[in-house]
């Protein structure tokens, strides 16, 4: 638990920090917030896995760690690339990751009611 306050705490010294980002390129400050969305949607989505494994009992921290930068990594060079080719595949992404956000979210959903009915049944 301690290793994500961290890791938020870091993040936002870092945005705080970074100098202005006229040093970036034009094109590159312009397209910046879907990169950095489409980063923060393979993020959720690490995360959501990362608690369905862990409420399974499945949970490993190298496949959360390496799932969790790989797809934020592969997400943006994924939408840059589209730009560069005029396609919008950072709409592939956004859909991959929505599904699977969804879906760990609906498997999070059942093992909590599940565990509910079964607190439920022993007291009643």
């Amino acid at each position: 638990m301690w290793l994500g306050f961290l890791a938020l705490a870091i993040g936002l010294l870092v945005g705080l920090w970074l100098p202005s980002l006229s040093l970036l390129p034009p094109a590159f400050q312009i397209q910046l917030p879907n990169y950095l969305g489409l980063a923060l949607l393979a993020a959720i989505d690490a995360t959501f896995g990362a608690w369905r494994a862990n409420l399974e009992g499945t949970y490993d921290t190298g496949v959360f760690l390496s799932g969790f930068f790989v797809n934020m990594v592969a997400a943006a060079s994924l939408a840059y690339l589209g730009d560069l080719l005029g396609v919008n595949l950072a709409l592939a992404a956004i859909v991959a990751f929505g599904t699977r956000i969804f879906n760990n979210l609906a498997a999070i959903r059942r093992i909590f009611l599940q565990r509910w009915r079964q607190k439920a049944t022993r007291l009643g």
